[in-house]
C-alpha cells in the first residue's frame, strides 16, 4: 500500500517537472493572434496527447530497460542527474528563454509540437513516470496497484497543466515576468532537491552503500 508521503512526493515531483506555471508566457506566445476556443481545443489536445505519452512510458519504460539490459537503480541515477540538470536550467533561467524563445508560426497548431512533447511530456517527465512508477510497485508489490496510482495523480497533473493554460492570459497580467521567474525558481529549488534523493535512492539501490 502506497504511504502518503510518496504520493504527496510523486505530486509534487510531476508539478515542478512539468511546471505548469512556466508554460504560461510559453503558451500565450505560442497561441497568440488564436481565438479563445481555438485556444482551449489546443490546450486540451497537448494535455491529451502528454498524458497517452506519459502513460505509455510510466507502463512500459521498465519493460524497455530490462530488454537493453539497463537496471533501474542506474535509470534511477541517470533519472535525477537529468532531473538535476533540469532544475539548474529553471534556476538560472535558461528553460523558460528556450521556451520564450519559441514564437508562434501562422497557422501551425502547437498543440502537438511542442506543447505536448517536449514541453509538457518531456525527457525529466518521462524519466520521471518510469521512477514513480517503479518506486510504486516496490512498495506495493509487483502489482497493477502502484503503476495505476502514479498514471492517475499524472492525469490529475495533465487536468492541473489544461487549467493553468486556459487561464494563462489573465494569469501572466496577475504575475508579470517577474512572478513567473520566481515561481520557477523556487519550483527549480525543490526539483533539485527531488533530484539528489533520486540519485541517492539509485546509489543504495545498487548495494554500494547502506
Amino acid at each position: 500500500m502506497l504511504d502518503s508521503a510518496f504520493l504527496i512526493t510523486a505530486f509534487a515531483t510531476l508539478f515542478v517537472v512539468i511546471d505548469p506555471p512556466g508554460l504560461v508566457p510559453m503558451f500565450i506566445a505560442l497561441t497568440r493572434g488564436k481565438s479563445p476556443a481555438q485556444r482551449r481545443t489546443m490546450a486540451r489536445r497537448a494535455c491529451l496527447i502528454a498524458a497517452f505519452l506519459l502513460t505509455i512510458f510510466g507502463l512500459a519504460g521498465e519493460s524497455i530497460l530490462n530488454f537493453v539490459g539497463i537496471s533501474m537503480s542506474a535509470f534511477r541515477i541517470a533519472g535525477g542527474i537529468l532531473l538535476f540538470l533540469t532544475a539548474l536550467d529553471m534556476l538560472f533561467e535558461r528553460r523558460t528563454q528556450r521556451r520564450e524563445g519559441q514564437t508562434a508560426e501562422p497557422d501551425h497548431d502547437p498543440s502537438v509540437f511542442p506543447l505536448a512533447t517536449p514541453l509538457i511530456a518531456g525527457p525529466g517527465a518521462i524519466a520521471t513516470m518510469i521512477l514513480l512508477v517503479g518506486q510504486a510497485e516496490t512498495q506495493s508489490g509487483p502489482d497493477w496497484r502502484g503503476a495505476a496510482t502514479v498514471i492517475a495523480l499524472m492525469m490529475v497533473m495533465m487536468a492541473v497543466t489544461f487549467a493553468f493554460l486556459l487561464a494563462s492570459p489573465p494569469m501572466e497580467r496577475l504575475l508579470g515576468r517577474t512572478g513567473t521567474i520566481v515561481i520557477t525558481r523556487l519550483l527549480g529549488m525543490l526539483l533539485a532537491a527531488l533530484s539528489v534523493q533520486f540519485v541517492i535512492d539509485g546509489i543504495r539501490q545498487t548495494g554500494l552503500v547502506g
